[in-house]
């Protein structure tokens, strides 16, 4: 295969571990052409949306070459993004050759590095945290931190079995919320609500919504407005699954909740 398409395939793969794991728009797009640059590739057309990249080289030689990738919405992982960042530094300064750009790029295709136990746990931290910080007690914190660690192996399965996001979210939402419930019906002496809201945090679209007002910000409507729009989808996602428990135990105990 010639050198530039060589080049093309590297340059595209590293946009696309970039957008899968919810790198901006304007990221991926100067990553791809500063690629293609550092290996002297330097007559290009670039063009990335939120759900793919488009890419040509030479378009008026015989090694002429295009490419295209379909890339869906997937998870945030930041620690990707940050090794694709460097990766993509140490090309431009000179220091890996496309063969060494290749194989550091398969590594990065890996794993995040983190193992399931540790991002459970820290998912609890994170639940008991914001339940705190949103009024709750060290009790509220305690139950808090078990539902999210729940939420989180939850997810990981859902993700092994390659469940939908949105299904996920509702029933990971309604999940929390019927533990917290279930516990205040055991009598204890908790504030439901800022469990709920505390064990779901999880599931909450943060750097989606971020990253898609900042594509608008840069001009991206189209991704920007993809993005807004999966953040919108999966709050309405997390607040079904929090009203449909609810109902449900209203339904079943006769009376209103204290949420």
């Amino acid at each position: 295969m010639p050198q530039s398409k060589e080049v093309l395939n590297l340059a595209v793969s590293m946009g696309e571990e970039l957008l899968k794991n919810g790198g901006e728009i304007y990221r991926v797009q100067e990553t791809v052409c500063r690629v293609m640059e550092a290996y002297d590739v330097w007559d290009y057309n670039v063009f990335v949306v939120t759900n793919g990249i488009f890419a040509t080289v030479h378009e008026e030689r015989e090694d002429a070459g295009s490419m295209v990738r379909y890339i869906p919405l997937g998870d945030i992982n930041l620690d990707k993004i940050a090794r694709i960042n460097q990766l993509s530094r140490e090309i431009c300064q000179g220091n890996c050759s496309l063969k060494d750009a290749n194989k550091r790029l398969n590594a990065c295709r890996q794993g995040s590095g983190v193992r399931d136990v540790t991002l459970v746990f820290a998912c609890g931290i994170e639940s008991a945290g914001f339940c705190f910080l949103l009024g709750g007690q060290l009790i509220d914190s305690l139950f808090s931190f078990l539902l999210g660690m729940m939420l989180q192996a939850f997810l990981l399965m859902g993700n092994r079995r390659s469940v939908s996001k949105f299904i996920l979210n509702i029933l990971g939402s309604a999940m929390v919320t019927a533990g917290s419930l279930m516990l205040f019906h055991l009598g204890l002496d908790i504030q439901s609500d800022r469990i709920i809201i505390g064990g779901i945090i999880v599931l909450m679209p943060g750097v989606a919504l971020v990253t898609g007002i900042r594509d608008l910000f840069n001009g991206d409507y189209l991704s920007g407005g993809i993005r807004m729009m999966d953040a919108l989808l999966t709050g309405i996602c997390i607040a079904a699954g929090v009203g449909a428990a609810v109902k449900v135990f209203q339904l079943l105990g006769g009376g209103a909740l204290p949420i």
